[in-house]
């Protein structure tokens, strides 16, 4: 088992075991037991109450933080359409194209970008390397907002600090919620925002206490429980 480094251990004794703090207490802790030199990542981490297995209990979707997340996202709009090409250009696409592209994803496993976004006539093509784009998490999919007839929206929204998130095999959704340096009321806004995302979410097939446990972390820093009441009432 590796050994926690002194920072790590030092910022861990400031959490007391066992213990749920309020959203704006728990932030508060994140910020002051990161132990990163440069300015980590606020990430959120959610055990749902769902059976995996079954299709209509996945979650999966995207937000809009209020605040963003403190990234930048590099994307690739691919399309046919001559009015979603100059829509992608002015809207900030880093690459805008529609075959070439896919082509070199798959032929020099090209992958200088963090989203695709792609319009319906595309999705034939980009089936063909589902298997190089779904494990990365770029495959497109409507329920995310990524495939879209909307293009300068999509880009819009992404440049603000959209986020995708999906529940994992064990019931987990994970998501970056902004940095360390922001204020903690603009990290506590995209904490709630996100967490009413996921609440309205719920499943009717799901049975019982949706939410099970919510955590608060720093990129190599301690995790934080959150007293999920203080953020779904």
């Amino acid at each position: 088992m590796r050994k926690k480094g002194k920072k790590y251990v030092q910022a861990l004794e400031l959490i007391e075991k066992g213990k749920a703090y309020t959203k704006e207490e728990a932030i508060e802790l994140v910020k002051k037991t990161s132990t990163s030199k440069f300015d980590g990542s606020v990430e959120v981490a959610i055990n749902l109450n769902v059976d995996t297995k079954k299709t209509d209990q996945q979650i999966r979707g995207a937000i809009v933080l209020p605040n963003g997340t403190g990234k930048s996202k590099r994307v690739l709009v691919l399309t046919k359409m001559a009015e979603q090409v100059k829509a992608a250009q002015s809207a900030g696409a880093e690459f805008v194209g529609d075959a070439d592209l896919v082509d070199k994803i798959q032929k020099e496993n090209w992958l200088d970008f963090d989203v695709i976004i792609a319009t319906p006539e595309m999705m034939p093509l980009l089936g063909k390397i589902g298997k190089v784009l779904g494990p990365r998490g770029l495959m497109p999919n409507p329920k995310t907002g990524t495939v879209t007839t909307d293009v300068k929206k999509a880009i819009e929204d992404v440049k603000k600090g959209r986020i995708e998130f999906r529940t994992d095999s064990y019931g987990n959704v994970h998501a970056i919620i902004g940095k360390v340096s922001f204020d903690a009321d603009k990290l506590v806004e995209n904490l709630q925002s996100f967490v009413t995302t996921i609440v309205k979410l719920k499943p009717q097939t799901a049975k019982g206490s949706f939410i099970k446990n919510i955590s608060v972390s720093s990129t190599m820093g301690p995790g934080v429980k959150v007293d999920i009441s203080t953020l779904t009432n």
